[in-house]
């Protein structure tokens, strides 16, 4: 376990210090985790020989990093985010590996096992920026925060960009075309899980910990991590709707992100096209995060979180007037998507991040990302069958109602968050 910083540490220069890292591993990662995005489904297509069962390995993806987020959580809890990260990363790592196994054995089980464990690497990225605000102040934490989310495009852009070479370095391997991005994501992986063990030096929860006197093995915990982190929920109004923000906009994403590739090659598009379409999907997701970060820190965190879902609304509307193939409208409407998911994610983490009580801060995090992936699954698995009986503009029109829930979860918060138990104090950030 990494020692705690002593009381003397300059807190700024290792909260700049911890950025810096995290910025790096998300780089990294994000090429590991993103690269299977525009050949998921049709891995799964191929495999189980259903389009209406398509959906399931990136259901199946989401859903482990739903579960995985509770346990990293409750790891981190315990010995630090470090521990937790590391995990997380080559968890992901083992899954890449299994997803290629399962293409050259022809194993949907395979797949879907690997997926899940391809999870594990998702929620380490989504801790990783949590981790970004255990030393920052009210005043910076959405900018800290939306950097490391930041960082994911590096490796998110250049990932299903790499889709066309993967599949014909798989080919050169003699392994199946479509599971070349998933070893070439275990790869990144791997890498990230060396960065972040290398250089998260000291551990940022542990310091926060140590400056808030509450020591290093944190303040002595009663019952479970899911208890904790519903009194936390009960007592501050203001995560509730923080959380039922995040998790339908993350549901909103998942559900038409994943059946898009499917979309588009019912019209002919090339493996190659669809995957510069997924890439500005991501563009979307993570380049102006920097931006969204620093307007939830000037402007408000529920504002942003309202125009999120007006955003994602509109992506909405262009994606359900898409003909199959390439065309504008997937193409705007998928970066709409990823944009409106953005301004959603980071001002609903931040508030999260904000509000949760410092002897319970993982306990809340995890929660927050467990609801999120799960309610994220709930919508991929019915994305296919959506699509198999209605089709493509069906599925777009009905997420509708999604969007429009982030906007009034975006109303609640902004009603709770000047409610007495949802203080905090700006000059250290402990509540």
């Amino acid at each position: 376990m990494t020692t705690p910083a002593p009381a003397s540490v300059d807190t700024a220069a290792l909260q700049r210090r911890t950025v810096r890292v995290l910025v790096l591993t998300q780089a990294v990662g994000a090429l590991g985790i993103t690269i299977g995005i525009a050949t998921a489904s049709l891995l799964a297509r191929d495999l189980s020989g259903s389009e209406a069962l398509s959906g399931l390995a990136q259901t199946a993806q989401v859903l482990g990093a739903a579960v995985i987020s509770f346990l990293l959580a409750s790891l981190m809890a315990r010995r630090g985010r470090r521990t937790g990260l590391v995990t997380g990363y080559l968890l992901g790592a083992s899954g890449g590996g299994l997803a290629v196994l399962a293409g050259v054995v022809g194993s949907m089980a395979l797949l879907l096992l690997g997926a899940v464990l391809l999870g594990a690497a998702t929620s380490a990225n989504s801790a990783a920026r949590f981790a970004a605000t255990d030393l920052a102040d009210d005043r910076t934490r959405g900018r800290a925060l939306s950097l490391v989310v930041w960082a994911t495009t590096i490796g998110a852009v250049l990932g299903p960009n790499l889709t066309g070479p993967a599949g014909a370095l798989a080919e050169a391997a003699h392994i199946p075309e479509l599971t070349g991005p998933f070893a070439i994501g275990a790869l990144g992986m791997l890498a990230a899980a060396l960065v972040v063990g290398l250089l998260l030096r000291p551990d940022p929860l542990l310091v926060a910990r140590e400056r808030a006197g509450a020591g290093a093995a944190g303040p002595a915990l009663h019952g479970s991590s899911a208890a904790r982190a519903w009194q936390a929920v009960r007592e501050r109004p203001v995560l509730g709707a923080a959380i039922t923000g995040l998790a339908l906009a993350h549901a909103t994403m998942i559900s038409v992100m994943v059946m898009t590739p499917l979309h588009m090659e019912h019209g002919g598009a090339e493996l190659d096209v669809i995957g510069l379409v997924i890439s500005g999907h991501v563009l979307g997701m993570f380049a102006f995060s920097p931006l969204v970060g620093l307007l939830a820190d000037r402007v408000g965190r529920p504002p942003v979180l309202a125009a999120g879902g007006v955003v994602l609304a509109l992506s909405l509307v262009l994606c359900s007037s898409s003909p199959e193939g390439m065309s504008w409208q997937v193409s705007a409407g998928l970066f709409l998507l990823g944009a409106g998911w953005s301004l959603a994610m980071v001002s609903s983490s931040t508030l999260v991040a904000e509000h949760a009580p410092l002897e319970a801060r993982t306990d809340v995090q995890g929660s927050s990302d467990l609801v999120m992936g799960l309610t994220a699954a709930a919508a991929g698995a019915l994305a296919g069958l959506v699509v198999d009986l209605a089709g493509y503009p069906a599925l777009a029109l009905a997420s509708l109602a999604l969007a429009l829930g982030v906007v009034a979860a975006a109303v609640r918060a902004g009603a709770a968050r000047d409610t007495p138990g949802a203080v905090v104090d700006r000059r250290t950030g402990v509540r």
